[in-house]
């Protein structure tokens, strides 16, 4: 691409969508670019996606005199926090950059169905141990509460608001629970994730008052969500702040998560470790050991440490 003599000054922006080879970047003045890279795009992010929906660039506007303008990405500043795609497994990952989902987020959203499907607390562990592991804040959005008739979806919530996460119980199709949401996401960057069934496009469309989403349903032959979000979008919230619709987690890499670091993501742990025997313990098996003492005792959920068995138990068979 020639440069010479074709931009003007340059401009600062968020990167809001990502298609292909060709990028929407919302300028700081409000100002919406059809944006590209070059040969001569700088980056400090390592070797990951050059560019991802969130992240803050640097562009050269070019004179095109089309409807949209135009500009050049020169620069991605270095990233705060990002959401990263596993692996395939079945390739050459030393030839693979690290594909970005998101970046830049303040804070992840997880969405889970109180029935259809049902809510699922070892899925939300999942999502806490990533977060606390990219020392995200997190929102717990426990959506479709009109199916359910009973308190059982409210008790199951309890260690988590006993942890200090924040929960919201909502249902999108009858509308209900959206105020105090909204504002919670009022002047934040918050990635949107859940399973696909639980009614998040549906949930985001409330929010806005209007569809900007497509969404899906539960399959009736397999009982799991239809996948209605392929890739990554940022959109601006009526009320101040961005969402950001991500994938699911079993698409986060979560590579760098290990059986020795793991327990450090269970925040309850970390009260009860000095009390165990061995400082390397696992928490698993070992005598004298002060997670298990606390699980014995109450002090520690026993499905919360169900679920880190389970998340240990599975390290080795997703890395």
């Amino acid at each position: 691409m020639n440069m010479k003599n074709e931009h003007e000054p340059a401009a600062s922006g968020v990167v809001t969508e990502v298609s292909g080879a060709s990028y929407i970047v919302i300028a700081e003045d409000g100002t919406e670019f059809r944006a590209r890279t070059f040969p001569g795009t700088k980056t400090d992010n390592g070797d990951t996606s050059l560019v991802a929906v969130g992240d803050r660039v640097e562009l050269k506007l070019m004179q095109t005199g089309t409807a949209l303008s135009e500009a050049v990405i020169s620069y991605v500043h270095p990233r705060k926090s990002a959401l990263t795609r596993k692996r395939d497994v079945r390739r050459n990952r030393s030839k693979e950059k690290t594909q970005v989902i998101a970046a830049n987020i303040d804070q992840l959203v997880v969405v889970v169905s109180a029935f259809d499907p049902l809510l699922s607390t070892r899925l939300i562990d999942r999502y806490l141990v990533f977060a606390e592991s990219e020392k995200l804040a997190t929102i717990i959005v426990v959506n479709k509460m009109d199916l359910d008739d009973t308190s059982e979806t409210q008790e199951m919530m309890k260690p988590y608001k006993a942890l200090g996460y924040t929960v919201f119980y909502t249902s999108a199709e009858k509308k209900r629970g959206m105020k105090h949401l909204k504002k919670a996401l009022a002047g934040k960057l918050s990635a949107f994730s859940g399973h696909s069934g639980v009614g998040k496009s549906t949930l985001i469309n409330q929010l806005f008052g209007h569809e900007r989403l497509k969404t899906g349903e539960t399959s009736e032959k397999t009982g799991k969500g239809l996948h209605t979000t392929s890739n990554s979008v940022m959109l601006l919230l009526p009320g101040g702040g961005y969402i950001i619709d991500t994938p699911g987690i079993r698409e986060f890499n979560l590579s760098d998560i290990t059986r020795d670091n793991l327990r450090f993501y269970f925040k309850e742990f970390l009260t009860y470790m000095p009390d165990c025997a061995y400082s390397s313990c696992s928490h698993t098996v070992e005598p004298k050991c002060g997670i298990i003492g606390a699980v014995e005792s109450g002090r520690i959920d026993s499905e919360r440490y169900e679920s880190y068995l389970a998340i240990y138990e599975s390290i080795d068979r997703e890395s």
